[in-house]
């Protein structure tokens, strides 16, 4: 099915356990490939001022299954995984004409990303992967897995709010997380605006899989270095050590190379999306001057 809204085409795709959906905005171009541009779990809808900046460029898209009412999956239960989601990608790539493309991943997208690549290395050019939050890969790798497993028990045994306070705490520390930081007392979830009433539902992208199975993802860098994609980590300048910042380092240092800084932090591509505002036409330069990079 497809329907048209201005000069943006909305498509959906039937995968394996789920349905998903992806925009296609045309270019005037036509002498580069397509720009993916995903996240996880945020969806298609955080990335309308990125899109904007690239009007020469045809840019896709997409939600990823089970993040909010566009893509959903069959069973939301069944683990959502880096792999998992990478399938997913891919068949969004053969739907739109196949690789190799250029891609823009952000924080658990960046995960997903680098699984795609490894996994199917013709369907990438360029990769930027952007501030990955891979506590399997820091030096306090213990204690940031056992933080994230912290998140997806709070919302377990409390709900939704109780899991994002919890996620808050944990986003927000900079630095190596420690046995104190552990046994610190999880935060009113009214701090954050966050509903305190639990309301039985489990069955959140972020709390009840990525913060599973996105921040203890390994990558397979033996894979990643074979593959013929030109692979960049992007940091956020304005970043402060905190996971996402710290694990993309990591990951760049696995890959033999130095991470990339781009303007803002992690959301430093957003322009008022969510209420986030960063600097998005300074990372938006940045992005096209790195994807011009051979």
């Amino acid at each position: 099915m497809t329907t048209a809204t201005r000069d943006k085409t909305t498509h959906t795709l039937q995968v394996p356990g789920a349905t998903l959906t992806y925009d296609v905005w045309p270019g005037t171009s036509t002498d580069q490939p397509p720009l993916l541009l995903i996240g996880s779990p945020m969806g298609a809808g955080g990335f309308t001022t990125l899109a904007g900046h690239f009007p020469d460029r045809t840019v896709v898209t997409y939600d990823p299954r089970n993040n909010g009412e566009r893509s959903t999956a069959d069973d939301p239960a069944t683990p959502i995984t880096a792999q998992v989601q990478a399938d997913d990608v891919h068949r969004v790539i053969e739907a739109v004409g196949g690789g190799p493309v250029d891609l823009f991943g952000s924080s658990g997208g960046a995960i997903v990303a680098l699984d795609l690549v490894a996994r199917y290395p013709g369907d990438v050019r360029t990769l930027v992967a952007h501030e990955p939050p891979l506590a399997s890969m820091v030096p306090d790798r213990e204690h940031a897995l056992a933080a994230n497993k912290a998140i997806h028990d709070a919302y377990m045994a409390g709900g939704f709010g109780q899991g994002m306070a919890k996620f808050m705490q944990v986003v927000m520390h900079r630095g190596p997380f420690t046995p104190e930081f552990l046994a610190a007392p999880a935060p009113d979830p009214a701090m954050f605006g966050m509903p305190t009433d639990d309301d039985g539902k489990r069955t959140d992208l972020m709390l009840g899989h990525s913060v599973r199975w996105l921040t203890s993802y390994e990558p397979d860098f033996d894979a990643i270095k074979r593959s013929p994609a030109r692979v960049v980590i992007g940091v956020g300048a304005a970043s402060h050590d905190e996971l996402a910042s710290r694990g993309g380092r990591e990951v760049a240092r696995r890959l033999g190379a130095d991470a990339t800084e781009f303007p803002g932090d992690h959301g430093g591509f957003l322009g008022g999306e969510y209420g986030q505002t960063g600097e998005p036409d300074a990372f938006a330069a940045k992005l096209r001057e790195v994807l011009a990079t051979a």
